[in-house]
């Protein structure tokens, strides 16, 4: 027999695990939003959550330069971690350029440059996943 105090613990669970979802979504647009911001182009947002269970999104955006990469970056970092309080886990390409990633555990950031991305097809290789609805707001 399930007690109510099991009943509401895996009701609180599942509450926990929704919140956590919606909110892995709200910053992968944010980081979107950010990428588009700062100029980058082809912002692509992948579900994988039915894929694999290391992380939840994929966002994904090619930038002109690494300069503008490195910029891209910057923001992302800053939008994430001090408007959203989250914590970067691992930073990969920043110094050899071409492809920056950022690790946020449940969303992973590609920022490419036009012949990297082209060369990887990260978008390709993960087919399977759901393509996130992202229409970027234009500052007012």
């Amino acid at each position: 027999m399930v007690t109510s105090s099991a009943k509401k613990e895996v009701s609180q669970k599942e509450t926990s695990q929704v919140a956590a979802r919606e909110r892995a979504l709200g910053r992968a647009l944010a980081a979107a939003q950010t990428a588009h911001d700062n100029k980058a182009r082809d912002i692509q947002i992948l579900d994988l959550r039915e894929l694999t269970t290391e992380f939840d999104y994929f966002v994904i955006a090619t930038s002109g330069s690494t300069r503008q990469m490195h910029a891209v970056s910057e923001e992302i970092d800053h939008c994430l971690e001090d408007d959203l309080h989250d914590r970067r886990l691992g930073l990969e390409g920043y110094q050899t350029g071409g492809w920056i990633l950022q690790d946020y555990g449940d969303i992973v950031i590609h920022l490419f440059d036009a012949k990297t991305r082209e060369y990887y097809r990260l978008d390709e290789l993960w087919t399977g996943a759901k393509r996130v609805p992202f229409t970027p707001k234009d500052p007012a």
